[in-house]
C-alpha cells in the first residue's frame, strides 16, 4: 500500500540523535503534552463528522518498580561516602538520592502525581476535541488492565473527560477476563525475543557502553569508584535521575551528574531492548509486531459494533508500554512496521523510546462518517497525526474499510 507524507517521522542519523535529556530519559520521559497543548489537528474533510474513538494509553509517570532500582545506588554511593571519597557533588547526589529512595517506600510501580495530571489533561482534551463523541446521548466504556497505576490512570483519564462533559455515560472495568486483549502473553514470541536479546542486543549494548567519566564526578577516588562504587551502579542511577520528571518536588539532577554524551549512550542501550521488542525484523523472526494482533482484533470488532450504532462512542482502554509500542509497529504507524534489519537501521527511522512510549503515551483512532455512510479514520499518536498503510483520502484521513480490510488479512498470518 502506498504511504502518504503527514506526519513524517524524521528520520536521525545516529550522530545526531537529540541532546535533550529530559527526551533521554526514554520510555521514563513524561508525557510531552500534560502542560502544553499538542499540534493543531487537520480538520475532516466537508460532510464528515465525528461517530466514534478508539484508544489504547499507556499509564502516566510511575516510581520505578523495584526495591533495588531506589536501593542499590544509595548503597553503592555510601560507600564512598563512608570512606570519605565523595567529591560535593556526588554528597549532593546521595543526599537526593536517599530522600527519594524515602520517598518511594510503599509505592514502588505506583502511578505519580504527575502522571494522573497527564492523564487528566489528555481526558479534557479528548472531549474538547470532539464534543460530538462526548454528549450526554454517548457512551464511554473505559477498560484498563490489573495493574493500580493503569486503574489510577483510567480514572484520571475519564475526571478529565468529566470537566469537559459531565453528562457523559460512563463504564470503566479491570478484570483478568480482559487480559487477553489488554496485555497479551503471547507465549511463542517470547524465546524468539529472548535469543535476540542473548545475542544482537548484547553486541548493540557493547557498543554504547559509558565510559565511567561521570565516576570522576562523584567520587574523588578513581581506583576505589571503579573497584567499590561502580559495580550495579548502572543503569539504575540513570533510571532514578531520569524519572524525577515525572513527579512533583523531586530535583533535576540528570544534567549535573551525566553528560549528554553519556545520557545518550544509557538511553542508547536501553533503546536496543525496545527494538527488538517491536519491531518486523529476521532478528527476531519477523514476529514481535504480531504479539498486539488480539488488541488490533478487539480494536476492530469494537468499532464494527458501533458502526451498527446511531449513538456516538468511546472505547477507552489503559495499559503498558510494551504493548503500546508493538502495536505501534503492528499498525505500521509511520513506516515503522516495515523490515528493519538492525536495530540501527530501526533506531535512525524513528523506533524512539522517547518519542514513541513516553508516559501516558496514547494511540487515539478517531472516527467520521458522511451523510451517505462512508467511514474515514484519523490516527493520533500522542496526539500528533501520524500516516497509516493506505492511501490517503486528504491528509491524514483514510477510508476505514480498506484499513479494517488490510490489518484483518496481516493479523490471519499468526494463527491461534
Amino acid at each position: 500500500m502506498v504511504l502518504n507524507t503527514i506526519g513524517t517521522r524524521a528520520a536521525l542519523p545516529s550522530a545526531d540523535l537529540e541532546t535533550d535529556m529530559h527526551k533521554l530519559a526514554g520510555n521514563l520521559r513524561a508525557y510531552p503534552y500534560a502542560e502544553s497543548e499538542p499540534p493543531a489537528q487537520t480538520p475532516p474533510p466537508p460532510g464528515y463528522s465525528p461517530f466514534h474513538l478508539e484508544h489504547y494509553g499507556r499509564h502516566g509517570s510511575r516510581w520505578l518498580i523495584g526495591e533495588n532500582d531506589y536501593l542499590t545506588p544509595v548503597k553503592n554511593l555510601e560507600k564512598a561516602e563512608k570512606a570519605g571519597k565523595l567529591t560535593p557533588l556526588g554528597q549532593e547526589t546521595l543526599d537526593v538520592l536517599r530522600d527519594i529512595e524515602r520517598q518511594s517506600r510503599g509505592r514502588l510501580g505506583e502511578l505519580s502525581d504527575k502522571g494522573a495530571l497527564q492523564h487528566q489533561a489528555i481526558g479534557r482534551r479528548m472531549a474538547r476535541n470532539y464534543p460530538e463523541l462526548f454528549s450526554d446521548s454517548s457512551q464511554v466504556d473505559a477498560k484498563a488492565t490489573v495493574v493500580i497505576r493503569c486503574i489510577l490512570s483510567m480514572l484520571n483519564g475519564l475526571q478529565g473527560i468529566r470537566e469537559i462533559a459531565p453528562g457523559v455515560r460512563v463504564k470503566s472495568d479491570a478484570s483478568y477476563a480482559d487480559m487477553h486483549f489488554m496485555n497479551y502473553d503471547d507465549k511463542p514470541a517470547w524465546p524468539i525475543k529472548d535469543r535476540a536479546m542473548e545475542t544482537t542486543l548484547k553486541e548493540y549494548q557493547a557498543k554504547h557502553r559509558l565510559d565511567g567519566e561521570y565516576l570522576s564526578r562523584l567520587v574523588s577516588d578513581e581506583k576505589f569508584a571503579i573497584d567499590s562504587v561502580a559495580p550495579g551502579l548502572m543503569p539504575q542511577l540513570y533510571w532514578i535521575l531520569a524519572n524525577t520528571q515525572g513527579h512533583t518536588g523531586q530535583p533535576w539532577m540528570l544534567d549535573k551528574v551525566f553528560s549528554v554524551e553519556e545520557v545518550r549512550e544509557a538511553w542508547r542501550g536501553d533503546n536496543g531492548h525496545w527494538v527488538l521488542h517491536c519491531i518486523d525484523s529476521p532478528l527476531t523472526e519477523r514476529r514481535m509486531p504480531y504479539t498486539q494482533r488480539k488488541l488490533l482484533k478487539n480494536i476492530i470488532e469494537s468499532t464494527d459494533t458501533a458502526m451498527m450504532s446511531t449513538r456516538p462512542s468511546v472505547n477507552l482502554r489503559y495499559g503498558h508500554d510494551g504493548i503500546l509500542i508493538n502495536f505501534i509497529t503492528l499498525m505500521e504507524i509511520d513506516d515503522l512496521g516495515r523490515e528493519f534489519s538492525s536495530i540501527e537501521e530501526a533506531e535512525d527511522a524513528g523506533v524512539r523510546s522517547y518519542d514513541l512510549i513516553p508516559m501516558a503515551g496514547n494511540i487515539q483512532l478517531i472516527f467520521y462518517r458522511n451523510a451517505e455512510g462512508d467511514v474515514l479514520v484519523k490516527c493520533l499518536l500522542n496526539e500528533e497525526e501520524v500516516r497509516l498503510p493506505a492511501t490517503p483520502v486528504s491528509g491524514p484521513y483514510y477510508r476505514w474499510n480498506d484499513l479494517r480490510n488490510y490489518y484483518k488479512d496481516k493479523i490471519l498470518k499468526i494463527n491461534d
